[in-house]
């Protein structure tokens, strides 16, 4: 993108990852005529039907931080036991083509939210986001470890299994 100036602002007004990613990849593909990547992505909580789903980044309002996010969500679920906060990173990825034909890869990464803020690294919900088969949040994990298992790396894995499939590439 920053190859290209007056890159169009896109509103992310959809009601769904896919939504969003979709609108963002044409968008700017057929500003471009390139090929184009596009995510969308955020938390989902198991006990409140999905949320803050699309709305991750501004969950606490338009203004909101990591750090406000956060407190609004752990208020959201107090009296909610940690064997049911269950919930999930997703992502959503769009490779688009000027021609309009576009493919789509979704990663998902199972957890728990915690019960306070743990951990000194990541961003958004990882000091929160609980990994019961490591016992750690992922605010807590290598970065390395974080890129191996996130969501977004499982949807970056479907989009290159893809690639090698289609273009034979090793």
């Amino acid at each position: 993108m920053n190859d290209y100036e007056n890159v169009p602002e896109i509103l992310e007004d959809g009601c769904s990852f896919y939504e969003n990613a979709l609108k963002k990849a044409r968008i700017v593909s057929e500003w471009t005529g390139e090929v184009v990547l596009a995510d969308d992505s955020g938390l989902e909580v198991d006990a409140l039907k999905g949320a803050p789903g699309i709305y991750s980044a501004r969950y606490a309002g338009a203004d909101a931080n990591d750090e406000k996010n956060i407190e609004k969500l752990l208020e959201d679920l107090k009296d909610v036991p940690r064997e049911k906060r269950g919930s999930a990173f997703r992502c959503v990825l769009i490779l688009y083509r000027p021609d309009g034909h576009f493919e789509c890869f979704e990663g998902q990464w199972r957890g728990q939210i915690a019960d306070k803020p743990v951990g000194p690294g990541g961003f958004g919900y990882d000091p929160v986001f609980f990994l019961p088969d490591l016992g750690m949040t992922v605010a807590q994990l290598p970065p390395s470890l974080k890129n191996e298992l996130s969501h977004r790396a499982k949807a970056f894995q479907k989009l290159k299994n893809t690639c090698k499939n289609t273009f034979l590439l090793k």
